[in-house]
């Protein structure tokens, strides 16, 4: 990546992640509780959101080493459970909140990218930074769909899953860390070939940055 390419990539991710988490707090203030309200959460002050691992330190070391996909997390937008009107249905949809709004952002940036062509006022910058949001957006999406602990993935389940699965959970839970930071290091080649094919899909045209 150019040096202004890298920086606007790492502006959008950090903004990306910022919205995901701000999703997360909004729906669960809707299923009633307000603790990220009340913590300054719903927000998109970057300070409040910001860990400096997940946010800044993995992102810049996937940049600098030319990893060929960026990703990030911030810190989690914490809800207590018990104030949460519909039990685990509204965990459900706490989980999935971030993920669904990375999915919207991308959509809507991809129809720009068809409507711009369509409509003939398409150029190259406009291309660029459009396809960058949305593939950023698809990539966040997939990444926090993963089953694995803290991931949005593996609180959805542990909400949807019946009780007799608890065990299993617990188990998967236990060895999430490692999981995790093998896929990171390895798992793009799996995950790229979905998220260019989402891209395609949605922007009608193939990934070219």
């Amino acid at each position: 990546m150019q040096g202004s390419t890298s920086i606007f990539y790492f502006l959008v991710l950090i903004l990306s992640i910022i919205v995901h988490e701000v999703a997360h707090g909004l729906m669960a203030e809707q299923e009633g509780d307000p603790t990220a309200r009340m913590l300054g959460r719903i927000t998109l002050n970057p300070i409040k959101h910001i860990d400096i691992f997940g946010s800044i330190i993995l992102p810049l070391m996937l940049i600098l080493t030319s990893a060929g996909f960026i990703i990030g997390w911030a810190k989690p937008v914490p809800y207590n459970v018990n104030n949460l009107k519909n039990g685990n249905k509204s965990i459900a949809k706490v989980s999935i909140a971030g993920i669904v709004v990375n999915l919207l952002i991308a959509i809507v940036f991809g129809l720009l990218i068809r409507a711009s062509i369509a409509f003939g006022f398409a150029n190259q910058p406009l291309i660029e930074i459009a396809s960058i949001i949305v593939i950023l957006n698809i990539v966040l999406a997939l990444f926090n769909s993963i089953p694995l602990a803290p991931l949005d993935g593996f609180r959805f389940l542990q909400a949807v899953l019946p009780p007799k699965t608890e065990n299993f959970m617990k188990m998967i839970e236990k060895y999430s860390l490692p999981l995790l930071i093998v896929f990171i290091l390895f798992g793009w080649k799996f995950i790229s070939p979905l998220a260019f094919g989402i891209f395609a899909l949605i922007t009608g045209i193939p990934l070219t940055i």
